[in-house]
């Protein structure tokens, strides 16, 4: 029986319907799929990324400090400027580099897929600091860490802004540094936006300063943290152990920094047994990421 032409277009519109309906629910399947791995990457890694400071394994040239890293469980490293860097970089440091050892080193970093948005910079006059932001521009920095002389913050802070590149005013303990105390971090950073702070939870504690109260003073300029911890309170040659198993609360330093919105990253600095520290540092990084659970 010969089907009218009104019948012919409502069956069309019939299998249009049922083909774009068909479409749709697969398409919503693989978002769920999709938003469900998300999910879970960030139920595995947390909201604050956890990586490997490379001092952790200043014994070893660049790319073993690299490798050991992946092993760790991270992909962000933070490099430091006094490292030996081996072998395939004639054991230069990073500030004797030229431009194109300086690429290689990108390259060494992308290949282990890793990312360095950091490194730990040390210069004591006007053209090493301007060197080291020529380093970050090359390297793709994101921020430096530093303790610079007052003398030279209104430089930084006009290199950070024209650069991109903040800087994170690191603290070592009492007697050591001029920043040891959260107060001298915010008179450096008062009136320069590209100035920060990188808050050493491990330097705190020698310090005798609890930890939770200085994230809480520096709130709104942390850009990093160094994640270490010790077995005493208030002693400057207190020992590093295991992250987790000294004095320092690290659930309550977690908690505190979700808090405040902080994004990271935090970076395990693990300062014993350095010729055999890796399953301390992978373990570092796999307790982080676990309080974030």
């Amino acid at each position: 029986m010969m089907q009218s032409k009104y019948q012919q277009s409502c069956q069309g519109i019939r299998r249009w319907f049922l083909l774009s309906l068909l479409i749709l629910i697969m398409a919503c399947g693989s978002n769920d799929k999709q938003a469900s791995n998300e999910a879970s990457a960030d139920a595995i890694s947390g909201d604050i990324p956890v990586g490997v400071a490379l001092y952790s394994f200043n014994r070893f040239a660049f790319p073993e400090t690299l490798e050991k890293s992946k092993q760790a469980g991270t992909t962000m490293v933070e490099g430091f400027f006094f490292h030996k860097l081996g072998e395939d970089f004639d054991h230069k440091t990073m500030l004797e580099l030229s431009d194109a050892d300086l690429l290689r080193m990108k390259n060494f970093i992308e290949e282990k897929g890793l990312e360095m948005p950091s490194v730990y910079a040390g210069a004591e006059t006007r053209s090493e600091w301007e060197r080291f932001f020529k380093i970050g521009e090359i390297l793709d920095l994101e921020f430096v860490v530093a303790e610079p002389e007052p003398e030279h913050w209104d430089l930084l802070d006009s290199l950070g802004q024209a650069s991109g590149i903040k800087m994170a005013i690191h603290e070592h303990a009492r007697g050591k540094s001029r920043y040891w105390h959260p107060d001298s971090v915010l008179v450096a950073v008062d009136n320069r936006p590209s100035f920060g702070a990188c808050g050493d939870l491990g330097h705190w504690v020698r310090s005798g300063l609890d930890p939770v109260e200085c994230l809480k003073k520096l709130e709104g300029h942390l850009i990093s943290i160094h994640a270490k911890d010790l077995d005493e309170f208030g002693k400057i040659d207190a020992n590093d152990v295991k992250v987790g198993s000294g004095v320092i609360d690290y659930p309550a330093v977690m908690e505190e920094l979700h808090r405040q919105n902080f994004k990271g990253p935090v970076f395990v600095e693990c300062e014993h047994d350095w010729e055999d520290n890796l399953d301390d540092v992978k373990y570092a990084v796999d307790y982080l990421n676990e309080l974030q659970q």
